[in-house]
């Protein structure tokens, strides 16, 4: 296992979310003390906080031991990230009013979230996942919000296919090669709107999955999580399902907001951003432990976690309880919720005293096996190594 990395060097909102890095990596206790704890936004004063870390008012992570065993996370312990200020609850005052302008199909037009409502619906389960989530176990100090495990979550989503969308529009209009969405987050009006504006280009064969969202969890979408409609593309990092959304475009090129241009590419530590670098789009297979992070007692014991493949199905996930060296086969429990959806599992070990090394790697249907190490990079983008992941417990 990597020696624990010192996160005090790193450029941080807030101490809480300093603490949670460190304590994820020492074995202390992993909550935060309740005096270290910032409190929730007013925008989600509704979500409990004794599952949340807040990082900043953007930014407010699931704590590992709050991720439980449901194949659904409820909404109200689900991550919240926002790349600009959530808009004003006023934004959700007529809903159904709510317009979104459709560019690049063969009729091109405007259309309500009541008109989109009239056109079908479906509900889709799926992971929704941080590109940066696993950040904090990068060495380098990746600058961003230092996330652990609980930038992700996996949720129900409601809404009409952007397919059945596009084939009441006439369907594609000729030479397009990507969705791109804008979000309708207000801008200062001094700024050149590329530089901040949320604004995002996925390769064309995502429309295959995607939806415009007006559900969440059976409920309306809040502010936090997109409110009054969002573009929700299954299998995709989380910032490509563009909350808020105002325009949905069939472009030729992919947008030049610096968002897509620069932002979010994988690329060497120390270096720029640019567009011929790989954009963060499709995820990987995946899976971490969270239960147990402490000091257990020896006898029976109960080793949960959650495993998902990403853009793929995942098919099998495997536990060590010592650092790699051996493996054994993890049973999923609950119900497979389909292809984009995580799959909780949970294998029950007798323990002995002593230390042990709790790591999980999962597989997808296609055969790709989660990776031992990390990939380093500028940002600290897409972390899927298990090594990183794993949790050291004591056992007395």
């Amino acid at each position: 296992m990597p020696e624990p990395i010192d996160l005090r060097r790193r450029h941080l909102l807030a101490g809480t979310a300093t603490a949670i890095a460190a304590v994820s990596l020492s074995g202390l206790p992993w909550r935060v003390q309740a005096q270290e704890a910032m409190p929730l936004p007013d925008y989600v004063k509704w979500k409990t906080p004794e599952a949340l870390i807040v990082h900043s008012a953007n930014t407010l992570e699931t704590h590992r031991d709050a991720i439980g065993t449901s194949v659904i996370t409820a909404s109200n312990r689900l991550f919240v990230r926002n790349n600009l200020p959530a808009p004003d609850a006023s934004i959700l005052a007529d809903r159904e009013g709510w317009t979104v302008a459709f560019q690049g199909v063969k009729q091109p037009r405007s259309l309500t979230l009541a008109e989109l409502r009239s056109l079908g619906v479906t509900t889709v389960a799926s992971v929704l996942q941080c590109s940066g989530n696993g950040r904090a176990f990068f060495p380098h100090g990746a600058s961003g919000t230092p996330w652990t495990v609980g930038a992700a979550g996996c949720v129900f989503w409601s809404g009409v296919p952007l397919k059945t969308v596009v084939e009441a529009l006439g369907g594609v209009a000729e030479g397009q090669s990507f969705i791109t969405a804008t979000g309708g987050e207000t801008l200062p009006a001094s700024l050149d709107p590329k530089t901040l504006i949320v604004e995002r280009s996925v390769p064309l064969r995502a429309l295959d999955q995607a939806l415009l969202a007006w559900e969440m969890n059976g409920e309306p979408l809040s502010v936090a999580h997109g409110g009054p409609l969002r573009l929700v593309i299954p299998g995709y990092f989380g910032v490509n399902n563009i909350k808020y959304v105002k325009q949905l475009a069939f472009t030729a090129e992919q947008t030049d907001a610096n968002i897509q241009k620069s932002g979010y590419r994988i690329r060497p530590v120390g270096e720029k951003g640019a567009p011929d670098q790989p954009s963060m789009w499709e995820m990987s297979v995946k899976s971490w432990i969270s239960q147990p992070l402490e000091q257990m007692k020896a006898g029976r014991v109960l080793i949960q976690g959650v495993a998902f493949g990403g853009a793929k199905a995942v098919k099998s996930v495997e536990v060590s309880l010592d650092g790699g060296q051996s493996w054994r086969p993890a049973p999923f429990v609950g119900p497979d919720l389909g292809p984009y959806a995580w799959r909780p599992f949970v294998l029950a070990v007798e323990l002995k005293p002593g230390n042990y090394s709790l790591a999980s790697r999962a597989t997808d249907v296609d055969g790709n096996v989660q990776p031992r190490e990390r990939v380093d990079n500028e940002r600290g983008y897409g972390h899927t190594g298990w090594e990183d992941h794993a949790m050291k417990v004591a056992v007395v």
